[in-house]
């Protein structure tokens, strides 16, 4: 197998993951994470996270609103420098959140690192959701 081929692989647990995590499961993230302080994402939500435990509770904060959700990668493309590699790509799928119908269609940008040889993600990027950020400032301004 080429080291493409190893990235694709973890990407495609990183989609399943996230699919888990968009249906309320929040465990298989941890698993294709890195889990240290230098890991970030901008999520689709906004804002950016820095750190293992910060980037978790994003994810978990939207687990505990989410169900029914659905997103694959489209037009991927992996790109491998040493032990470093980003892959480049639009999410599209759709989720329930908090009740309400939410599309995706977000250009994404993950990057991903090999530790003790397995690929596990270290930034994850994605275009902010208008539709996502209107429904947690309601549901923020309801509470």
């Amino acid at each position: 197998m080429s080291t493409k081929d190893d990235v694709r692989k973890a990407s495609q647990q990183f989609y399943a993951a996230l699919n888990n995590m968009l249906d309320g499961d929040m465990g298989p993230l941890a698993e294709i994470w890195s889990h240290g302080e230098e890991v970030t994402a901008m999520h689709p939500i906004g804002g950016r996270n820095t750190g293992w435990k910060d980037v978790q509770e994003a994810f978990m904060g939207v687990s505990q609103i989410a169900s029914e959700g659905q997103v694959k990668l489209a037009e991927q493309t992996i790109q491998v420098d040493g032990d470093m590699a980003y892959e480049l790509g639009i999410e599209k799928g759709q989720a329930v959140l908090a009740g309400q119908d939410i599309s995706i269609n977000n250009r994404v940008t993950n990057i991903y690192r090999r530790e003790a040889g397995a690929w596990k993600m270290v930034h994850h990027h994605t275009d902010v959701s208008q539709g996502m950020v209107d429904l947690l400032n309601r549901l923020q301004s309801e509470m």
